[in-house]
């Protein structure tokens, strides 16, 4: 995932992203910091979203569209990430095709913990099968500006404040979605609460 280091690039360790994004409108080579920082996150986040396939090419997409934009970022904002999931969530609002069949293959292959033992995994599989199963037609079911917000907060653990930045919404609206996306939720899978059903959402 690392990009390599050019002998070139100058050493920004130590400096927040905003004053890397503002030195690299000058020394472009700059911008290769966020790329380290943030690409794992990103990258994640995608491939949670459409898959790991899709998620190699559009996390480059996702850093390319960044790049081109960095003369416009807000630098009174020092972390770069919320700027780069929202730029990231419009990539996957591209592809709502590719989500939609990936929630249909997380209920045919449910995610199981890498070192369970095998009984423990199958435990866990039978008894999550049927839940995961109601909350990926749900999820599905939500309108895409609440499905947003909801995997930002739940996947991603971004503030309210992070999910305005980040989808370019006010603060009000975030928690009006958030709270629509929760109740569809609870009400489909018969009343389990939010933090059962961002639980489940967190393993998958």
């Amino acid at each position: 995932m690392r990009r390599p280091r050019r002998s070139t690039e100058v050493d920004v360790g130590a400096m927040t992203d905003a004053a890397v994004i503002a030195r690299s409108v000058r020394e472009p080579e700059s911008f290769g910091a966020i790329f380290d920082r943030h690409a794992p996150h990103i990258h994640r986040y995608l491939a949670r979203r459409l898959g790991a396939t899709a998620a190699d090419d559009l996390v480059g997409e996702t850093f390319l569209a960044a790049f081109r934009r960095r003369d416009r970022y807000d630098t009174d904002c020092p972390n770069a990430r919320p700027w780069l999931y929202g730029i990231a969530t419009n990539l996957v609002a591209q592809q709502r095709r590719t989500e939609e069949r990936e929630y249909r293959l997380w209920q045919v292959y449910p995610p199981a913990s890498a070192d369970a033992s095998p009984a423990d995994r199958i435990a866990v599989e039978v008894s999550a099968r049927s839940l995961r199963r109601r909350l990926l037609d749900a999820l599905a079911a939500l309108a895409d500006g609440d499905r947003d917000v909801l995997l930002l907060v739940a996947w991603e653990d971004l503030t309210y404040e992070e999910v305005a930045t980040a989808l370019a919404i006010p603060v009000g609206t975030v928690r009006s979605r958030l709270h629509r996306a929760r109740r569809l939720l609870r009400d489909r899978l018969g009343g389990d609460p939010a933090d059962t059903i961002e639980e489940v959402l967190s393993n998958g």
